[in-house]
């Protein structure tokens, strides 16, 4: 049953490819516009509509969420690597842009954290040491 998780994380990437493809030749780009991101919002629909309608074994449960937890990180590593080697080549403006960006946020966060002069949040009242009630035969 496993292998079915594996078949449907393989057709969701598969649509995505394809629709991303497609989407690339509507907007007039020699590139996959979304499509990693697409079929994981497939693979999530798909997998609730069959844990809804019954259709998810535990087995199959298994295999999507460990292929999809595989899939992620290398695709986002993937993504992240020709995003930035598209971007040395693109020339000074998306170093700039990359830059600029990153430098925008984070000064954006300094003055939110400066201006914020609201009160502290309240202190967390002191929880009874519950290694002390189970070796004194406790709860």
């Amino acid at each position: 049953m496993i292998i079915y998780g594996v078949a449907l994380l393989a057709l969701c990437t598969l649509a995505g490819v394809i629709i991303g493809d497609f989407l690339g030749v509507l907007l007039g780009v020699k590139s996959n516009v979304g499509g990693v991101g697409i079929a994981m919002i497939l693979l999530i629909c798909a997998r609730l509509y069959m844990q809804r309608h019954g259709g998810m074994t535990k087995e199959c449960e298994f295999g999507v969420g460990f292929w999809g937890a595989m899939y992620i990180p290398v695709v986002v590593a993937m993504a992240a690597q020709q995003n930035v080697v598209t971007a040395l080549h693109g020339g000074p403006v998306a170093l700039i842009a990359a830059v600029g960006s990153v430098l925008l946020c984070g000064a954006t966060i300094a003055f939110i954290s400066r201006t914020n002069r609201g009160e502290p949040l309240p202190a967390e009242p002191a929880q009874p040491d519950s290694g002390a009630a189970v070796a004194a035969g406790g709860r």
